[in-house]
């Protein structure tokens, strides 16, 4: 399908395009719903970002740059009366630890509040706007010298020689926790004295605030997915016990409009914590009473980040909610009294993040057409405004296409899925394939979000791009997320494979031209792709799993092994290895890049360096390219040197096997042949360190 308005002098999308186009994040509603507040971040070289708070007027008029551009600015928060913003920044730190600064609403200069030697994250207003609550990782060496109250300019945080290692999940995301623990702390907004709420050998997570200030914590080892929920009175610096739940890591939102607080939470069963999909609990306080929000609802919740969490209406009359919903992630709002639940925001969309008030939501949505903008909409959301156009003069030059969507039958089961076209696109001409496998595995994909630019490059560069949501996938129910219970790899293979086949079984694909990638369990899925099917010409495996005893020994989500399995390795070594690819590896012929990064600590680079070193004792076409400084959300947040260098290689390594391209394989090529990360030569590079298989 052609996109409307696409005319032949537009230009094409391309992988370097990245750095010219900003996605926005962290949306928040001021208490009277006239203003949202948002992050604005735009590569400013080829290692950084600029990051900024906005605010737009929700009637839509002109938005207005809140911050100086300085460091990375992130989670605007507005005061109780609106009349200060809090967010979270790196501005004039060294070692780029994030600090509390709070700006007034009415015009005036930003104002440094903490200098914490762990950073502050999950900021949270008290209700009385004097207050506010953060989390912060931190040492027992630190505790006790007082740096997490205020950091002296003696003290200088360094990583230990050696490292003692004495927890299960010793390291995630890109670095070591060397000790530190998540701990709750509360500042005064005016005067900058910090107070600790939590310390000594627990875990804690992201407070909220009702008549006392809330937050689950973890007293049992970190291998415990078993978290109570705390009340801490701030005047008497009493706490209390509220309740128990399982999980991952719960969720709060508390609603104080009641004479007692109503605290939901997110939960999922601790026996089953990755098939099974999470729900929200609703606690009210001193009466004791539960009430199991979403039983009604077949649903999983997306709780990517902070800006997706549950977040109650200012007169607790709804709960509001994200959800992946087929190929869809849509804003909905529960009623606390029924459990039944309306769609707010619905449609084609990817909501990245939502913020309601009493008159207003605001959410930082993408579509088809477009990488993210802010929308206000009423609370029931029969009107909505777009109040940004970030990108306009980009989107306006660019032939962009639009997704066909497609419906086919794999073991009996309705799979969806997207087909891309090139922006020019003629019937009557064949075309590669690239098939594109989604992550997690229990994500979803739909028209847009993160993938938008690497599926548009793809089109760009003449490749039909072919991606679906297999079984496994959230937003399709229960049944469907749990179908690959104890087998991710034929399963989804199936699911995969029918889509493929369908979409190159017509007239202008070229069936024996059909490529294929993906990151994560993506990655995963490739590598078990090539070992059980000779379809493509070509492969680009990223940040994949390819063994899961060393998976198992290595990630912090060591879980989704016990959980989707339902082994260990100790147990059942056979079976693990069975499911693994690289059990498989002597049946590839398909030319396989490897791609990952060195400080990627879900997906860590052992198991990749064991499939890289199989493929090359099995004289595999082969590659590995590995991204210093990054970790596992390198095709997210990566350095825009190092998100433009990966698709550029994806294409590269594509080309050099397909009929439609007259270009040399990227083994024969010089390094930075076709690259846009500097110039020829032998050694690493600033993009990643490359291992050949010439």
């Amino acid at each position: 399908m052609r996109a409307p308005g696409v005319g032949a002098g537009m230009n094409r999308v391309e992988a370097s395009d990245y750095v010219e186009f900003s996605r926005l994040s962290h949306p928040a509603v001021s208490p009277d719903g006239e203003r949202v507040a948002y992050v604005q971040q735009t590569p400013e070289s080829e290692t950084d970002y600029e990051a900024t708070v906005h605010v737009a007027p929700t009637d839509g008029g002109d938005p207005k740059r809140f911050t100086v551009a300085e460091g990375v600015d992130s989670e605007p928060a507005w005061s109780p009366s609106g009349d200060r913003i809090a967010f979270v920044s790196t501005r004039g730190a060294d070692d780029e630890r994030p600090q509390l600064w709070v700006v007034p609403t009415d015009g005036g200069e930003a104002e440094q509040v903490t200098d914490v030697v762990g950073g502050v994250s999950d900021i949270a207003w008290g209700p009385d706007g004097d207050r506010i609550a953060f989390l912060q990782s931190v040492r027992p060496e630190e505790v006790e010298a007082g740096h997490d109250l205020r950091v002296g300019e003696e003290y200088e945080r360094e990583d230990p020689d050696p490292r003692v290692v004495d927890r299960h999940v010793y390291r995630s995301h890109e670095s070591y926790s060397d000790g530190a623990r998540s701990h709750v702390y509360t500042v005064d907004a005016d005067s900058g004295s910090v107070e600790r709420v939590t310390e000594g050998e627990v875990d804690c997570l992201s407070p909220a605030w009702g008549d006392d200030l809330y937050y689950p914590v973890r007293y049992g080892s970190d291998d415990d997915l078993r978290w109570e929920i705390e009340a801490y009175d701030t005047d008497s610096g009493e706490r209390d016990t509220v309740t128990a739940v399982e999980g991952w890591g719960p969720t709060l939102a508390v609603d104080a409009s009641r004479p007692h607080d109503r605290i939901a939470y997110t939960t999922t069963p601790e026996d089953d914590p990755t098939l099974v999909q999470t729900e929200i609990e609703v606690f009210t306080r001193e009466v004791g009473e539960v009430t199991h929000l979403t039983a009604d609802l077949d649903r999983d919740l997306e709780l990517w980040n902070a800006s997706h969490a549950p977040e109650w209406g200012p007169d607790g009359d709804a709960l509001y909610v994200c959800t992946p919903d087929e190929g869809s992630y849509v804003l909905r709002r529960l009623d606390p009294a029924t459990g039944a639940d309306e769609v707010v925001l619905g449609g084609e969309r990817h909501v990245h993040g939502f913020s309601a008030s009493r008159d207003a939501v605001g959410v930082v949505q993408s579509e088809w057409d477009h990488p993210g903008e802010v929308v206000a909409a009423t609370p029931g959301g029969a009107e909505e405004v777009t109040l940004t156009r970030v990108n306009a003069d980009y989107l306006d030059d660019r032939a962009v296409a639009e997704p066909e969507e497609v419906r086919f039958e794999s073991g009996g089961t309705e799979i969806q899925g997207w087909v891309l076209t090139p922006p020019d696109f003629d019937p009557d001409a064949e075309y590669p394939l690239a098939v594109e496998i989604h992550g997690g595995p229990h994500r979803m994909w739909s028209t847009t979000g993160s993938m938008w630019h690497e599926f548009q490059t793809l089109a760009a560069r003449g490749y039909v791009v072919f991606w679906c949501n297999p079984r496994g996938s959230t937003g399709y129910g229960e049944e469907f997320r749990s179908a690959i219970e104890r087998d991710w790899g034929d399963v989804t293979m199936q699911d995969v494979m029918a889509g493929a086949r369908e979409v190159a079984g017509r007239e202008y694909v070229d069936e024996d031209d059909a490529f294929v990638t993906g990151g994560s369990f993506g990655g995963f899925m490739v590598s078990w792709l090539v070992g059980h099917t000779d379809f493509f010409a070509g492969a680009v495996a990223q940040r994949g799993v390819y063994d899961l005893t060393g998976f198992y020994g290595s990630t912090d989500a060591y879980k989704l092994v016990e959980g989707d399995f339902r082994a260990v390795p100790w147990d059942d070594p056979e079976f693990l290895w069975e499911q693994s690819p690289a059990a498989h590896v002597e049946y590839v012929d398909t030319p396989t890049l490897l791609v990952h990064a060195e400080r990627d600590y879900r997906t860590p680079a052992n198991t990749a360096e064991l499939f890289y070193r199989s493929l090359k004792k099995h004289d595999v076409d082969t590659r590995l390219v590995r991204y210093p400084r990054e970790g596992h959300e390198l095709s997210r947040s990566g350095e825009p040197g190092h998100v433009v260098d990966r698709i550029e290689r994806i294409v590269r390594w594509f080309d050099g096997y397909s009929e439609h391209r007259d270009a040399d394989r990227a083994l024969d090529r010089p390094r930075n042949d076709g690259l846009t990360a500097g110039e020829d030569t032998d050694e690493e590079h600033d993009a990643g360190g490359e291992t050949d298989a010439e």
